[in-house]
């Protein structure tokens, strides 16, 4: 029997084409620890329903971030949705509160970190100050949440203004720290012991009745090659299903009657937001070896929006598999019905809802208005001037023109990789130029590095927050001294790891179908064949020089010279007071065998 809350919700969410929802009088309800009890009250018997609020991927997007999500029109064809922005997300989140007679609202990860110049100019301080808005209660830490190390990641549980590494902390506000809890139950300290706990359990009541939920929070265990390991000293990130696993009877030794795993790790799948078709990625095998009490399952680290019942992939292990897509462009709404009596999950469903704001004009000098086919929110008002009076402040730099480009550059799409962009070859290009006064040869920039595509305004303008979208990790450039065989072996690494770095100062073929250490051909530094018993110069940025990405082989570089950041180097390169062309590709050519 479906509660009263869910059938309401339903009706609000699903059958009010072209209404806006207003916001909730009196800004974002506050944590919702405990559970939140909204206006519709519980059933008197069956079964406890509570609404999991979940979200994935924030990345400090506090402003929309100019992307929309295909909604069905009445002929069957996708209408572009505009979607995003914390004020709007607040909006959809507090709607969905509204709604429900017990909520909680959940993130898998990477809420902060490599994010758009409004937040990472304040080290994420005004990210996390929305989410105590918004009323997160739990997040499972991500990758990019250890990008400043774990110490800053620390200071943004806690708070506090402690200097933890670049950047001024505090530079609007006193910061108080995050009001939700960091889960991170794989983050292993030299100790043996967690940095962060793996679980929390919380409380739901209906009338007399009660109901717990138990929650697991993890980070993807590549964590360790997808960030500097500078920053986490001693920390080694354990398998997700054993640690997963560990828990379980700790948590039904405490009351839940169900358990939700947050995971910042997952896969992809085909169709829409609400589709789960040909399911692939790292998550499988995670889920195929996770304990069978799991109920649902939270996940993200891909960008791809899914919602999955994985009993059609293993009959034996039912769970409910939810990803939200990234940017805060959709947010999905998990219910799990609870019986009571018998402390068993005894229903369960999600769906995906697009978080539709009030329309953008994009790179393309198109308007993508809001669409009368999905519900429309209004911004929160308190979220809202708060990502306002971050936005002014950071506006000065921010706004600032950098140079000019003849046309967009793009990006490598996700999964990408192994392709050979000219944004990829303008940031290499841009490195060596800024390193050969130190005698850089050759310069290597990772193509995960790049966040985002750079997109000139209609008159070729590029501003510096559209560089610090596309380089916003604060990155310093290291000219380091590598043979040429040693240069050799990281070309060949590239091929373990399918990705293909853009290259400055030299070229090369590779072909995959050969045997490792022959796939790269060609290799020249210049015009000259690349020589194995000759030193080169090679720049990279710090992340790469430690290992990151897995390129363990960058790590037996001798240093020889400093750089500036990235990003510095990326302005000065552009500033030539004349519109800049994309660099012609060709540099890498792939020659494996077309089968």
């Amino acid at each position: 029997m479906r509660g009263l809350a869910a059938l309401v919700a339903a009706a609000l969410l699903a059958g009010c084409a072209g209404r806006t929802a207003a916001p909730i009088a009196g800004g974002a309800a506050g944590p919702v620890a405990g559970g939140a009890a909204g206006p519709v009250a519980g059933a008197a018997a069956g079964p406890v329903e509570v609404h999991v609020i979940a979200f994935n991927d924030f990345h400090g997007n506090l402003e929309p971030p100019k992307l929309s999500i295909d909604v069905a029109g009445a002929d069957g064809k996708p209408v572009a949705a505009p979607a995003g922005g914390a004020a709007y997300l607040a909006s959809a989140i507090a709607g969905l509160r509204a709604q429900a007679a017990h909520s909680i609202t959940v993130s898998a990860g990477d809420m902060t970190g490599a994010s758009p110049i409004v937040s990472s100019l304040f080290l994420d301080e005004p990210t996390i100050a929305a989410m105590n808005l918004i009323g997160v209660d739990l997040n499972a830490a991500g990758n990019h949440e250890f990008d400043r190390g774990i110490d800053e990641l620390r200071r943004l549980q806690n708070g506090g203004c402690a200097k933890t590494g670049n950047g001024e902390p505090c530079r609007l506000d006193r910061f108080a720290g995050a009001r939700f809890a960091y889960l991170a139950g794989n983050t292993i300290e030299a100790s043996g012991h967690s940095a962060f706990p793996a679980t929390a359990i919380r409380e739901f009541r209906d009338g007399a009745r009660v109901v717990k939920i138990g929650f697991i929070g993890l980070t993807t265990r590549t964590t360790t090659t997808l960030v500097n390991p500078a920053g986490i000293p001693g920390i080694r990130f354990a398998d997700e299903a054993d640690t997963a696993n560990a828990q379980i009877a700790g948590l039904r030794a405490g009351g839940a009657d169900a358990i939700v795993l947050l995971i910042h790790e997952g896969g992809a799948a085909e169709g829409g937001p609400n589709d789960c078709t040909a399911l692939s990625g790292a998550i499988r095998p995670i889920l195929d070896r996770l304990d069978t009490r799991v109920d649902l399952v939270v996940s993200g680290h891909t960008h791809r929006s899914y919602i999955c019942g994985y009993a059609a992939y293993d009959p034996a292990r039912p769970f409910l598999l939810t990803s939200a897509g990234r940017y805060g462009t959709l947010v999905t709404d998990a219910v799990l019905a609870i019986d009571p009596a018998t402390h068993r999950v005894v229903g369960k469903r999600a769906r995906n809802i697009v978080v539709q704001n009030e329309g953008y004009v994009g790179a393309d000098g198109k308007t993508v208005a809001p669409s009368d086919l999905t519900m429309r929110y209004a911004p929160e008002p308190r979220v809202g001037g708060l990502v306002a009076r971050y936005t002014a402040a950071a506006a000065p730099l921010a706004s600032k023109p950098v140079g000019l480009l003849t046309g967009p550059l793009v990006k490598a799409k996700e999964g990408g990789g192994m392709t050979e962009t000219a944004l990829g070859n303008l940031i290499a290009d841009s490195q060596l130029a800024a390193t050969r006064v130190s005698g850089a040869q050759i310069a290597l920039m990772n193509p995960y590095g790049i966040r985002t595509s750079l997109n000139p305004a209609p008159d070729g303008s590029i501003t510096y927050a559209d560089l610090y979208a596309v380089q916003p990790f604060g990155n310093t450039l290291m000219v380091r001294a590598y043979t040429g065989a040693q240069v050799r072996a990281v070309l060949e690494q590239q091929i373990d790891r399918k990705i293909v770095m853009s290259v400055a100062g030299m070229t090369y073929a590779y072909d995959r179908s050969r045997p490792a250490g022959s796939r790269i051909m060609d290799a020249r530094v210049g015009t000259a064949p690349l020589d194995d018993a000759a030193t080169y110069r090679v720049t990279v940025n710090n992340f790469l020089a430690f290992g990151g990405d897995g390129f363990s082989t960058l790590t037996a570089g001798r240093d020889v010279a400093g750089g500036p950041s990235d990003l510095d180097a990326l302005v000065a390169h552009l500033a030539t007071g004349k519109p800049v062309g994309p660099p012609a590709t060709g540099r890498i050519v792939d020659r494996t065998p077309v089968r």
